[in-house]
Order: C-alpha cells, then sequence, then structure tokens
C-alpha cells in the first residue's frame, strides 16, 4: 500500500486503509508492506518500489494517485492495483475501491440541520476533487431536504452544489489555513461543521475549542469518536466509508485468484457507507432522530429517495 501525504497516522482515511491492509495480510498469513508518500512527487517511486520488491498486488491510498497508478499498472500488466476513491482508469488490472458516500453525508446533513440551533451549518474541503465534494454535495443536499421536510430554512455555508463551488484549504494538512476556514464558519454563525479532507478536522476542532462556544464537529471517514477520543466531546457524528472491509475484501480476493477490475463500491445498501453512533451528543439531540435517520436511510436505499452527486460512482 501506497499512501497519500496525509501519511498512516492520519487517523481517517490512509489509516483506515492500512488497517484493512494488516486484516487481510493477518487473514492470510502473508507479509504486508506500507509505504508512506511525504509529497505527492513520492507517489510514482513509493509505487514503482513495491513492484521492485515483488508485491503482487499493491493498493493506492487515494484520487491523488492516479496517474501514477495508471502509469504502473501499464508498464506492469502481470501485478495488480487497486486504487481507493477513484475509477477513472480502465485497465484490466487495476480495481477501483469507491464509495458513494453523498447517500451518508445525506443523513449528515439532515442530522446537523435537526441539531443546530442557530440554523446556520458549515463545510469544507481540502482540494476540490470529487472524493471530497461528494461529501459536501450530500451534507448540503441533506441539509435542504431536513428544510422540505421540517418548513425550516437551516443555511447551509462552504459549498454551493449547483455552482459546484466552495470554502478549499489547498491541501489535507492540519494548518493554519484550515483553523482559518473553520473560523471563517463559526465567525458566520455556523454551529455545527463537516471538515471533508483527512487532518484538516483537527484544525477545526482546535477553532472549535478556542471560540469557547457550544459548536459540533462531524467527522468524515471513520468513526472519530473512536479513531480520536481527544474530540470525542465535540462530535455530532461521522460519514463513515467501509474503506478496511474493501482493502481486506479486494486483497483476500486477489490472493485467492479471484481478481477482477469492476469497481467495489460502497452504499447504505451493502454497508460501504454510513454514519456513526451520536455516543455523547445522544442526550443532546431530538428524541426522535434517529428513527426520522433510519427512515430516511431505507427511503434512500428503495430509491424512494434520490441522493445524487456528480461525483458519485458511475
Amino acid at each position: 500500500m501506497v499512501s497519500d501525504s496525509g501519511g498512516f497516522d492520519d487517523k481517517s482515511f490512509n489509516q483506515i486503509g492500512k488497517e484493512g491492509l494488516d486484516a487481510a495480510a493477518k487473514d492470510l498469513g502473508v507479509t504486508a508492506n506500507a509505504v508512506e508518500s511525504k509529497a505527492e512527487t513520492d507517489y510514482a517511486s513509493n509505487i514503482n518500489n513495491l513492484v521492485a520488491d515483488g508485491c503482487n498486488i499493491v493498493v493506492t491510498v487515494g484520487f491523488l494517485l492516479a496517474d501514477a497508478t495508471k502509469a504502473a499498472a501499464t508498464a506492469n500488466p502481470n501485478v495488480d492495483f487497486a486504487i481507493i476513491d477513484d475509477s477513472s482508469i480502465s485497465l484490466p488490472n487495476v480495481k477501483p475501491i469507491v464509495f458513494d458516500t453523498a447517500q451518508a453525508a445525506f443523513l449528515a446533513g439532515y442530522a446537523a440541520a435537526s441539531y443546530s440551533k442557530s440554523g446556520i451549518v458549515g463545510t469544507f474541503g481540502g482540494i476540490p476533487i470529487p472524493p471530497v465534494t461528494i461529501f459536501m454535495d450530500g451534507f448540503v443536499d441533506g441539509v435542504n431536504y431536513y428544510n422540505t421536510a421540517k418548513g425550516k430554512s437551516v443555511k447551509a455555508l462552504g459549498w454551493d452544489v449547483t455552482k459546484q463551488d466552495g470554502a478549499f484549504t489547498g491541501g489535507f494538512d492540519a494548518n493554519d489555513t484550515a483553523k482559518s476556514t473553520a473560523q471563517n464558519l463559526i465567525d458566520q454563525g455556523a454551529d455545527v461543521i463537516l471538515p471533508v479532507g483527512g487532518p484538516i478536522y483537527k484544525s477545526a476542532a482546535q477553532a472549535i475549542k478556542d471560540s469557547g462556544k457550544s459548536i459540533a464537529l462531524i467527522g468524515v471517514d471513520a468513526d472519530v469518536t473512536l479513531t480520536d477520543p481527544s474530540i470525542a466531546d465535540i462530535l455530532l457524528t461521522s460519514v463513515m466509508k467501509g474503506i478496511a472491509v474493501g482493502v481486506s475484501d479486494v486483497v483476500k480476493s486477489t490472493a485467492s485468484g479471484k481478481f477482477d477490475n469492476s469497481p467495489f463500491v460502497g452504499t447504505l445498501a451493502n454497508g460501504g457507507v454510513g454514519i456513526a453512533p451520536f455516543h455523547s451528543f445522544e442526550s443532546k439531540v431530538d428524541p426522535g432522530l434517529k428513527g426520522e435517520l433510519d427512515a430516511l436511510k431505507a427511503d434512500i436505499i428503495s430509491g424512494k429517495v434520490k441522493v445524487e452527486s456528480p461525483s458519485s460512482p458511475k
């Protein structure tokens, strides 16, 4: 496995991928080799080094590794590859592991709108790429669905679904830019914030704590209450992707000689995406919210409620 520049200790995207790789390796009794990328310029060399080491499946973590993955797969047709969050590569030895995250983010948007006391919620991303904006699409659409269903007018800041334009930090680093972007939403009155982009949630959490205000955070990729208990007290929920399950399944199927290039697509129906429990917020949300979310989930699965994003896996 080759990480993106967030590294395997990001308590999010890369870390969950590695957990899936390690679980598969343990079950199979084989050796896993995971290499961290410090910068985008490392992607190609890291992939090629794993191929040279004799790895017969290489999993690359993220959309940003697509070009390097395609080049390596083209040059090494006898090596199998899987890439998380990208479905643009049409090669027989590359399997996409992708997620219709808009479905789960829709539920989180509905929950955020229900919980909000100020009537204002917000989101921001790291880089405007499909695996990021798909969360933002679903979140804002979920807020709007809540407004229609309840006759409310909760505002969602930071992302315009129609224009596909919004607030971004320019990277996935937890830095001052990420903190100031979160602070801007706080200054506009948002009391629920969804940062999309691995470690940038840490900066948002710091901005929330520094504000001294009662503001809730929504995590992404994993149940962040479990991966980072240090901020459990401000986490309303998390929008989860079954990255570990996807990676483990693909690695095991490859080991058994069943590799194919058809995408693994995580949805609400197959448990590949979902939202985390409310944990410490259980007593703070509307008592009827869980039931409403269960019903909404069923309606999304049945197709009664359509959740669509330009970035949804096709």
